[in-house]
């Protein structure tokens, strides 16, 4: 597969991974029934999955890995951060105010990951 086409697949699923991200918080803070269908408990997993297979495929394509190259390094544990906050926003927030803080939280740093993506360096306001 070439460069261009993992990197079209990996952000056409960074896309499909947030949209989802943003629409079950939505629905979680509102009560929706929608939460309760059994795609919106598999789909999201897939997109994921295959968001971060193709990460991988592109890293190893442009010879760049997380904790060699201090981008990579930087989206690695903004990742985690992100997944973090995403648990607490839909699942284990004790309260709604919790809940939507972490949520909030979560899409700041998803743009951040976006940015440190777009300008290959971990502080990206510096470029």
């Amino acid at each position: 597969m070439n460069l261009l086409t993992l990197k079209t697949l990996h952000i056409s699923c960074a896309v499909g991974s947030y949209v989802l991200f943003f629409l079950r918080g939505l629905w979680s803070m509102t009560g929706s029934p929608i939460m309760r269908q059994p795609w919106i408990k598999v789909v999201p997993h897939i997109v994921d999955t295959l968001l971060l297979s193709f990460a991988i495929a592109l890293a190893f394509s442009i010879h760049q890995y997380p904790f060699v190259d201090a981008w990579l390094t930087a989206k690695f544990f903004a990742l985690l951060l992100y997944i973090g906050l995403g648990s607490v926003a839909l699942k284990y927030g004790k309260s709604k105010t919790i809940r939507l803080s972490a949520w909030l939280a979560a899409q700041a740093v998803f743009a951040y990951i976006v940015l440190v993506a777009i300008y290959h360096n971990p502080v990206p306001f510096t470029h």
